[in-house]
């Protein structure tokens, strides 16, 4: 196993009960990414199944903004724990976000992923990410991530 695969990722650590379909690490059918820090950066590797694919050979775009959605949230929800100098991440969801596609991602190996934040605003993060194969961008994520509070269904949810 790579280091990437006996580290546990934030969400080993923080929420290992979650069953998100991207990021959840008791969804035994999801994608369950495995976003660490390095620096100020949240990055991952992640495999594709066969399964993943749109048409032979290149990843489905729903599973990378998938991928770019909860790597992304991940990544907000991380730094906002720095920011407030809390001991565990606040429950984050998507406000809003989009995926730019710049061609297509080969499924023959892994993909990287990696963002950070480039706004914090209260409970608010914007985020900008990226998905790399063989050494080339192939998509991109902007999104803003939001600390959910108290009667919000995702709250308490890791």
């Amino acid at each position: 196993m790579s280091t990437t695969e006996t580290t546990p990722g934030l969400q080993e650590t923080y929420a290992p009960h979650n069953a998100c379909f991207g990021c959840g690490p008791a969804n035994p059918k999801g994608l369950r990414i495995r976003s660490r820090v390095e620096g100020d950066l949240v990055v991952a590797d992640w495999t594709p199944e066969e399964h993943h694919q749109a048409f032979p050979g290149v990843l489905n775009g729903g599973i990378i903004g998938a991928l770019l959605d909860c790597h992304c949230n991940w990544t907000a929800a991380y730094h906002l724990m720095k920011a407030q100098g809390a001991a565990t991440p606040p429950c984050t969801v998507t406000a809003d976000y989009a995926i730019v596609l710049k061609r297509p991602t080969p499924m023959g190996g892994p993909v990287h992923l990696s963002a950070k934040p480039v706004d914090i605003q209260g409970d608010r993060v914007v985020v900008e990410g990226t998905l790399t194969a063989n050494g080339k961008v192939t998509a991109t994520c902007r999104g803003t991530f939001v600390a959910v509070k108290e009667g919000h269904p995702a709250y308490h949810r890791w």
